[in-house]
């Protein structure tokens, strides 16, 4: 897959911990994993934990397929986070190895942050995966997610949501968050943190993913494509880079990137590539954008786009993506 990446943390929005009226005398380590159905803010919260961008965000479900670590270092901790895909009735292969893979997060693991959001009732996934849940063998933390919506809909009694969910789980805690606008994320991490076990360091201090360049860019790549494309079209696209070349320019390093976007029909290659290419052109521009604040280089950015029919039954290209 590539070479580990370490990103810069040098987001002016991440989570900060400080545990309160705990002696620093011992290091805790530790997984935990954020478990929740589909587009209720999981990658969110991990990006802002993190402080960098390792999971790709858009306003559609199923965004994240695959398992996303990321690492959160501390000078008495470091807690490895598992952002998980969406857990979902799953249609296509591809789907299924999704759930499989948010499924085999919740064991072996430290603590499990159930990550649900403000609505008027328990959803019935929510209640699937809570029965899962019952089988841990850790300490389970509720977050409700989105609270940044709730002056929009005074219809939501948050505190009798919050009772139905105590009543279906032993939770832990509970907290009431907002990852967009950072409320109350940091109270959730110095809960996290207090209850891992005391270990050692897993990964080098400036690690904060174990994802490759490769797998990133491919991710950014894809994100611009569902931000742009139509409702459909997203779930049918994948994307992989097929190399990474950095190029001395004079006294600038260029690194050139060539990246194949998968489709399943004919008809969706020339939604993807538009109208005169309009529409690569621009999701290329967006996403090198990223790429360069990313590496902090200069990037030439190809895309190509293949029809490759039922590639989401393609064991050997789903491969190929990390999944």
């Amino acid at each position: 897959m590539g070479r580990r990446f370490s990103l810069p943390t040098s987001s002016p929005r991440k989570a900060s911990c400080k545990i309160r009226g705990m002696a620093q005398t011992v290091f805790r380590s530790g997984y935990v994993s954020i478990i929740g159905r589909p587009n209720v803010g999981k990658s969110t919260l991990l990006n802002l934990i993190v402080g960098a961008k390792i999971a790709i965000i858009t306003d559609k479900p199923q965004t994240t397929r695959n398992r996303i670590l990321g690492i959160k270092n501390l000078p008495e901790a470091q807690a490895i986070f598992l952002d998980t895909p969406g857990i979902h009735k799953p249609p296509k292969l591809m789907n299924k190895i999704m759930v499989k893979t948010a499924m085999q997060a919740t064991s072996g693991m430290d603590i499990i942050i159930f990550l649900t959001q403000v609505q008027r009732k328990v959803h019935p996934q929510d209640i699937f995966i809570l029965k899962c849940l019952c089988r841990a063998k850790c300490p389970v933390l509720l977050a409700i997610n989105k609270c940044d919506l709730l002056p929009k809909h005074p219809e939501i009694d948050i505190e009798n949501i919050t009772q139905r969910y105590q009543s279906l789980l032993d939770f832990r805690e509970t907290f009431h968050i907002s990852a967009l606008e950072n409320r109350n994320v940091d109270a959730l991490l110095e809960s996290v943190i207090g209850l891992l076990p005391e270990g050692p360091m897993y990964y080098p201090q400036e690690t904060v993913t174990d994802l490759s360049e490769e797998f990133i860019l491919a991710e950014i790549v894809r994100e611009k494509l569902m931000m742009l494309t139509q409702q459909e079209l997203p779930y049918s696209t994948g994307v992989v880079v097929e190399s990474i070349e950095e190029q001395e320019k004079g006294d600038q390093t260029l690194v050139r990137i060539h990246a194949t976007i998968y489709v399943e029909r004919s008809s969706q290659k020339i939604i993807v590539i538009g109208k005169n290419g309009q529409m690569l052109k621009r999701a290329g521009t967006l996403a090198r954008k990223d790429m360069e604040t990313m590496l902090g280089l200069h990037v030439f950015l190809k895309l190509f786009v293949k029809v490759r029919e039922r590639w989401t039954e393609n064991k050997t290209i789903l491969k190929r993506m990390g999944l």
